[in-house]
């Protein structure tokens, strides 16, 4: 495959000779909002992970903790689309700095009615808050991204970029929470959940200056169209329903496996490799210069990513399993990277936070369907019976991306953002 060669410069990059991750990483003022990013995003990957370990902990049943986690994913699934279009419509510090500080304080209560072993009913109510508050940082820098890139052809290596980044933090995410909770105390992945949350969190809001903007010119008011109107958007998020189950499906079934075969500390490092996995892949998948249509692109991709989950079931030995958890991330990232691609040719600019929300929150979704059925399989089966969520999920999104693979083919728009409304003024977002 040929490296990839860009044609065109951003307003925003300087000349180079050799355009890529080096060009991209040169874009004036990314740093200003990747490094704050980077260590806000990191309690996303701890939080599911940590849940599923202490209540685990305080209840002996895989079924309950995978029940609690999964309230939180529904939660955040619901709640992140409006998070998302609030961020379009007032900016992402005025969503983000109230969010911070009520997923903090519901996440300590979580951890502190869990440990008092309070009834499950009441982990749940602590758990929609925690859900539903969850700070959508990846959305966030995707969208500023966008306001740096607007027009260059680096936007596919941004996303690339950005699934590296999601990739690197569920290899850390994991291994941290695993080791604070088996090593430290079953409390101790939660509580440092929340304090990361704080502090990158607040960091993030403070970079004003790369925060897509929300002027309007004039007088004019502009209503936003949703993001879910776009026929595409909706077929992403099927697809991406069918990748959360990867997820939620291996986080569960993973801790049972490692705690069948008495090595519980081996858990993160199976996750780790699964989430390395899609990190290697992602980096490789940014510096190819695709000539594919991503349409095809995301079919061939997700038919590989079906085919290597549909034989996790199969595993019996950690060897085996660290093998399939390798090939199984690496045909995620693809998949991830061209459908939030797909995004900057289905999605008017105004409503592409909320886009990405959608997507984010779908994998959540998914997440959380996914390790509450591979919970009561693991509670009521073989041990490994939760491996075939990932298969049953990713197998029916892939039938569904089949269908309506045309939806995902951009269509011209002459209008911006108003509903149908060609002389209002767009807003400028992203």
């Amino acid at each position: 495959m040929a490296s990839t060669v860009t044609t065109e410069q951003s307003k925003d990059s300087p000349a180079s000779s050799r355009p890529g991750y080096g060009q991209l990483l040169r874009t004036r003022g990314a740093w200003t909002f990747l490094l704050p990013g980077f260590a806000a995003r990191q309690p996303f990957a701890m939080l599911t992970i940590s849940i599923v370990l202490l209540v685990q902990h305080t209840t002996g049943s895989y079924g309950a903790a995978g029940a609690a986690a999964a309230v939180t994913g529904v939660s955040m699934a619901l709640f992140a689309p409006y998070s998302g279009r609030l961020a379009d419509r007032y900016g992402q510090r005025a969503v983000l700095i109230p969010g911070v500080l009520v997923h903090v304080a519901s996440g300590l209560t979580l951890t502190a009615l869990a440990l008092a072993e309070a009834p499950l009913w009441a982990l749940f109510v602590a758990a929609v808050p925690t859900g539903a508050s969850v700070p959508q940082i990846g959305p966030m820098v995707r969208a500023r991204w966008g306001v740096k890139l607007q027009g260059s052809p680096l936007m596919t290596t941004a996303a690339a970029f950005e699934s590296v980044t999601d990739e690197l933090t569920f290899v850390v995410g994991p291994l941290l929470a695993t080791a604070l909770c088996t090593a430290v105390d079953p409390a101790a992945g939660l509580v440092t959940e929340a304090a990361l949350t704080l502090l990158g969190g607040l960091l993030f809001a403070a970079q004003k200056s790369t925060q897509p903007s929300v002027a309007v010119a004039g007088h004019a008011r502009v209503e936003h169209s949703s993001a879910l109107r776009v026929p595409g958007v909706r077929v992403l998020i099927v697809t991406f329903l069918g990748i959360g189950s990867v997820f939620g499906g291996m986080q569960v079934s993973l801790t049972a496996f490692t705690e069948s075969i008495g090595e519980p500390g081996l858990n993160g490092v199976l996750y780790g490799t699964f989430a390395a996995g899609n990190m290697l892949s992602g980096i490789v998948c940014g510096a190819i210069a695709w000539k594919v249509a991503p349409q095809r692109r995301l079919l061939v991709g997700y038919a590989a990513l079906a085919l290597a989950a549909s034989g996790l079931w199969a595993a019996h030995s950690v060897l085996v399993l660290a093998g399939l958890g390798l090939l199984v991330g690496m045909c995620i990232a693809p998949a991830l990277i061209t459908g939030y691609t797909l995004v900057e040719s289905l999605v008017p600019a105004g409503a592409r936070t909320e886009a990405f929300t959608w997507l984010t929150g779908a994998v959540a979704l998914g997440q959380a369907a996914a390790v509450t059925v591979a919970g009561q399989l693991e509670d009521r089966f073989w041990g490994g019976a939760g491996f075939l969520v990932p298969m049953g999920g990713t197998l029916l999104a892939l039938a569904t991306l089949v269908a309506l693979r045309s939806r995902l083919v951009a269509r011209p728009r002459g209008r911006t953002v108003a509903r149908g409304v060609g002389h209002r003024v767009p807003v400028a977002v992203d």
